[in-house]
């Protein structure tokens, strides 16, 4: 846990989550605050699995989890191929428009962009807009843009702080979550922020944002479900993830994005999710690291 990234806080929040729920299990367990120049924990030769949760840069970018592969270590979460691509949300919705799944629209913007014509090309994307990093999570970054000039200065703004970024047609609607759990979609959350917007207060300290079950109708529920699973397939994820959509008012489901090491703090919504269906924490935790366990036996049957 812990790590480089911005969601520093966040990792640390959801390790320390994490280990407790383990040694309720009865598990041993041992947490470690590393980053790319503190692996020491990696020698440990007495550890069976490591539990990865480590939230944005180096975490889940796939940069871990190269180093463990090369190591030969068990882990948990997907690999380093697919951790790469799903953190970069541009490669992440050409992958979800390749499986057919719907997601706003998006303009790159980078060093290179030329502002005068992206004006002209976000008067015809959308009337609103919603600038974000690249590579970030957490809604580290994220703004909401009313029109092409203050979407330009945004994502100038975006881009100094946090390197390429894009800006996507703002789609009005329900903001949904939808957990994967070894191949399979968990109960859909419905998150209802007081301030309108899901941003960082209110995932992680605004008490009075509502997370709700059972508000979309079954039917186009189950089809939710599926692009979620799809869009995990065509990423190569696995054990667990959390992909993140708008229901938006058309009733169509506009996938934004795919978390690989999604927040398992007591405000996170895989956890909500898992115990929907009657899976406390510390199930959830032993599920994911018997995947990891079970995708070790595939490679080296």
């Amino acid at each position: 846990m812990g790590g480089i990234g911005e969601e520093r806080d966040i990792s640390i929040q959801s390790g320390n989550c994490v280990a407790e729920a383990l040694k309720e299990a009865g598990l041993n367990v041992v947490t470690a605050d590393i980053g790319p120049d503190n692996l020491g924990i990696l020698e440990g030769s007495s550890i069976g699995v490591f539990f990865i949760a480590l939230h944005g840069k180096f975490g889940e970018d796939g940069q871990l989890q190269q180093i463990l592969e090369d190591r030969g270590l068990v882990y948990t979460g997907s690999g380093p191929k697919a951790s790469k691509l799903a953190f970069d949300k541009l490669a992440g919705k050409k992958c979800f428009i390749n499986a057919g799944v719907t997601t706003p629209k998006v303009i790159p913007f980078d060093v290179g962009t030329e502002t005068g014509e992206l004006e002209r090309q976000l008067g015809q994307l959308a009337e609103r807009y919603v600038v974000k990093p690249v590579r970030q999570g957490s809604t580290v970054g994220v703004t909401i843009a009313d029109d092409p000039k203050s979407a330009v200065v945004a994502a100038r703004e975006c881009l100094s702080k946090f390197g390429d970024c894009m800006i996507e047609e703002y789609i009005p609607g329900r903001e949904i979550t939808i957990g994967i759990l070894e191949n399979q979609a968990l109960p859909i959350i419905e998150i209802r922020p007081q301030s309108g917007f899901y941003d960082y207060h209110a995932k992680y300290i605004d008490e009075r944002t509502e997370f709700l079950f059972d508000t979309i109708e079954p039917a186009l529920a189950s089809k939710i479900k599926s692009d979620a699973l799809d869009c995990s397939k065509v990423l190569g994820l696995r054990h667990f993830a959390r992909i993140d959509a708008i229901l938006g008012n058309d009733q169509a489901a506009y996938v934004l994005e795919a978390n690989t090491i999604p927040g398992l703090t007591t405000h996170s919504l895989v956890p909500k999710a898992a115990a929907k269906i009657g899976l406390s924490m510390s199930d959830l935790c032993v599920k994911i690291i018997e995947a990891a366990y079970s995708s070790l036996a595939k490679r080296e049957a």
